[in-house]
């Protein structure tokens, strides 16, 4: 039997439900618009500043890209002013994403990336591949949609994202209930996605690490800013059970108690995992076969060579 849009490919875990992630992208795209809305867009402004950085770095242009970010496309508009891209499509995952930004989309799941084999040149994402079932079988796909030596670039939530919301609210509800729910996505660690690069096909995978620390008077206004990025909880497998206002206020309590400042407001991480990665090709240089070294250690360090067994006199 086919898969649907929204799911994974077959044998993968259902770990978010797509149709409830895309409903509350909808809800904050139309929250944006209102006046003195909250700004959902901080994080993924940064991690895209940091993309165009890299990518203006890379010394050579790119005729075909397409961007996975799966948003209003801002980001799409920042990537296609660098002089590196020549031209740039959008892959969304809902109309509403699809009819905003400048830059033209169309609509899929990532989960079903609809390019043909080596007709991309360079894949983008940011803060985008966080919120696919299927990781590794998503970056298969983006591998074989590159061209040989295409470039896939992006972003994502690293696994310390938000632990101290998750803290609380697993402590909260174990208190409350006696057991917990996960009401906190996963979040993948960056040498485990480094090895997922691998894994996929890519070549001279690079994955680095930038933690920011956002402060807020309290849990609430935490809360307030994942609705405005449509970024609360979709698993499949959340407590269905109402979150009540008395246990809230315990769980802003709590928070208080474990994460706060001096001056009482609190603190919450964002851990931003930056990466690159390269279809094979010929014409990549290739790491050293050991033992193919022509030039000592010692030479190059224009230091004396010890003999075996021996210790030096200090």
């Amino acid at each position: 039997m086919p898969t649907s849009p929204s799911s994974p490919a077959p044998g993968a875990p259902l770990i978010f439900d797509s149709q409830l992630l895309r409903q509350r992208k909808r809800r904050a795209l139309a929250t944006a618009s209102k006046p003195k809305a909250r700004d959902g867009g901080f994080l993924r402004d940064h991690a895209a500043h940091e993309v165009r950085e890299r990518l203006d770095a890379v010394e050579r242009t790119f005729d075909h890209a397409l961007d996975l970010s799966d948003d209003d496309g801002k980001v799409a508009e920042l990537l296609t002013k660098s002089p590196r891209v020549k031209s740039m499509t959008r892959l969304v995952s809902d109309e509403t994403l699809a009819s905003t930004g400048q830059v033209p989309a169309s609509v899929a799941m990532q989960e079903h990336l609809p390019a043909a084999p080596e007709s991309l040149n360079l894949v983008t994402s940011v803060l985008g591949l966080q919120w696919v079932n299927d990781l590794p079988g998503a970056l298969v796909q983006i591998r074989r949609a590159l061209k040989p030596d295409g470039l896939f670039l992006g972003a994502l939530m690293g696994g310390n994202t938000l632990h101290e919301l998750r803290d609380v609210l697993s402590a909260e509800e174990d208190e409350a209930t006696g057991g917990a729910s996960p009401r906190v996505i996963p979040f993948v660690d960056v040498r485990d996605f480094g090895s997922l690069l691998q894994r996929a096909g890519f070549a001279l995978p690079v994955t680095d690490v930038d933690t920011l620390t956002v402060r807020y008077g309290n849990l609430f206004v935490l809360m307030a800013d994942l609705r405005a990025m449509g970024a609360t909880n979709p698993l499949v497998h959340r407590s269905r059970k109402p979150w009540t206002k008395t246990r809230a206020v315990r769980a802003a309590q709590l928070y208080a108690e474990r994460y706060a400042d001096l001056d009482g407001r609190i603190r919450a991480t964002f851990q931003i995992v930056s990466f690159s990665g390269w279809a094979p090709s010929e014409v990549q240089q290739k790491p050293l076969r050991p033992g193919s070294a022509t030039t000592r250690l010692a030479d190059a360090l224009g230091t004396q060579e010890e003999p075996s067994g021996e210790k030096p006199n200090r």
